[in-house]
């Protein structure tokens, strides 16, 4: 890869951002990554070359303290994927897993787009990639908060790639379920 700016891959120390991450590594691109809880992966990860943070994004002072601790970091990026997600189980009204999930879901890849574009404009190349899922497209009965909060993130997505292009682009990803890639 030419661009030896790091790839920013947030809630990368399982399923799919921790294969993200692999294959990247393989690819010889610099990386850093979020995490939420440590786990043997993060160890593996660190010892690869993988910076490691750990950050909690249900809360805005989590978001806040890793763009902090990202920025002190790395003068630049060649590309963020936002792949941090929570899916809680909600009972009725919860509100509080509601606000957790758009914590997760919209308010942080805002927070991190918005503080970290300067970094991403001293790349050549600069991409945005959301992870969404495949679930907004019909809603879904039992998961309301998810599917509305990943919404939001689509709609997101073509908000963020209408203000920043044409130099960072922007896009999303909707997978459906994804199995497999724990072994489960």
């Amino acid at each position: 890869m030419s661009d030896t700016a790091p790839i920013l891959i947030t809630g990368a120390s399982q399923r799919l951002g921790l294969h993200c991450v692999q294959r990247f590594i393989e690819a010889g691109q610099p990386i850093i990554i979020s995490y939420r809880q440590e786990r043997a992966e993060i160890t593996t990860l660190r010892e690869l070359g993988v910076q490691c943070i750990q950050a909690d994004f249900a809360t805005e002072h989590g978001i806040l303290n890793f763009i902090k601790q990202l920025t002190n970091l790395t003068p630049k990026l060649r590309a963020i994927i936002h792949n941090a997600s929570l899916w809680i189980a909600e009972e009725g009204a919860d509100t509080q897993a509601f606000t957790q999930m758009l914590n997760v879901h919209v308010l942080a890849p805002y927070l991190i787009n918005e503080h970290c574009a300067p970094l991403l404009r001293q790349s050549p190349n600069a991409d945005i990639i959301h992870i969404t899922d495949d679930v907004t497209r019909k809603g879904s009965a039992r998961r309301i908060a998810y599917c509305a909060s990943k919404a939001a993130l689509d709609n997101l997505t073509l908000s963020f790639a209408a203000s920043l292009a044409p130099h960072i682009k922007v896009n999303s990803i909707a997978p459906a379920l994804i199995m497999g890639l724990t072994g489960r």
